[in-house]
């Protein structure tokens, strides 16, 4: 009989232990937590930490996060107004403010990022495909240093935007959280993470910045050749004013120096007859050593300068 005892209390300890277990839930600062009832939500939902009871087994306690969550969406390929096609690869960041709406329009997570993918891929389809490229990539408007020699790429580049990146960002999220506003959840930020063209666009981008860069390679390059040519112009300019200026002085030195020997000459023949004749010999001389040679054959009048020094010299 006591032994009976003694089951039946270890029974009821284990019965109660259970009810206790299935009547008590903990809320950490993280969650939130919204109790049903045979699958359908009771009461409110319970947002407060701590230690919180419930009906045991027939009522159930679903735990929300209560922080920041992550949405990352899938690269998706869409046209741009001017008939671009690029991928568009994009995040947000969205929270569970009411859990209980959230609980009875999508349940838990899973149906929370599904339904999200819908809003949120459909928003950035429809956004993007009513502006042009620039608008999407850009966020705010170019000014070139110089206006000249601008390229045809470069002018793209130049294109006036009046929305931008930015705004068209904001503007998903705003559009966003209106169709969201019943599901119990508020997406606090959206970005477009990459942008990049189609594989057959990237080509023809590629090409023609390939095409671009040769063209502005060689631009460069006749500039140089049209400066090296300046140059060597100046240089031989300058060369030849140089040597025309030197050609100038040697001839003004020569000229003095030749009126001076000229001086020297004068005054030494006009000294005395011995000087005359001396001064005259040297002259005649002079002439016979650039005159002749030993091949040189002439004819001489007997009244000839050069006949009476060759006869006093027999």
């Amino acid at each position: 009989m006591k032994n009976k005892k003694i089951i039946a209390s270890i029974i009821a300890v284990l019965i109660l232990g259970i009810v206790l277990t299935q009547s008590i839930f903990i809320v950490s600062e993280s969650e939130q937590v919204v109790i049903t009832q045979l699958g359908k939500p009771v009461g409110k939902a319970v947002i407060d930490a701590g230690v919180h009871y419930k009906v045991p087994f027939i009522q159930t306690a679903n735990y929300f996060d209560k922080r920041f969550l992550e949405w990352d969406g899938d690269p998706n390929q869409i046209p741009t107004k001017d008939k671009k096609f690029i991928h568009v690869d994009a995040y947000a960041r969205w929270q569970i403010t009411d859990p209980l709406q959230f609980y009875k329009r999508l349940t838990n997570e899973r149906g929370a990022q599904s339904r999200l993918d819908d809003i949120l891929d459909g928003e950035t389809r429809d956004y993007i495909a009513n502006h042009n490229i620039e608008e999407t990539v850009r966020t705010s408007n170019r000014t070139p240093v110089s206006a000249e020699n601008i390229s045809d790429s470069v002018e793209d580049s130049l294109i006036q935007i009046t929305v931008g990146r930015e705004k068209i960002q904001q503007m998903i999220l705003a559009s966003a959280n209106k169709r969201a506003s019943d599901l119990g959840i508020v997406i606090l930020d959206f970005r477009i993470k990459r942008l990049n063209y189609v594989e057959e666009v990237q080509d023809q981008v590629y090409k023609r910045m390939t095409s671009e860069r040769f063209r502005i390679a060689d631009k460069f390059r006749s500039e140089g050749q049209g400066e090296a040519s300046k140059i060597n112009g100046e240089k031989e300019r300058e060369l030849k004013s140089i040597q025309s200026e030197a050609f100038k002085q040697a001839e003004e030195i020569k000229g003095i120096a030749d009126a001076k020997a000229a001086a020297i000459y004068a005054s030494a023949y006009n000294k005395s007859t011995a000087s005359r004749n001396l001064y005259s010999f040297l002259k005649s001389m002079e002439s016979f050593e650039k005159t002749f040679d030993k091949e040189t054959s002439i004819i001489l009048t007997t009244d000839s300068e050069f006949y009476k020094y060759l006869r006093s010299m027999d």
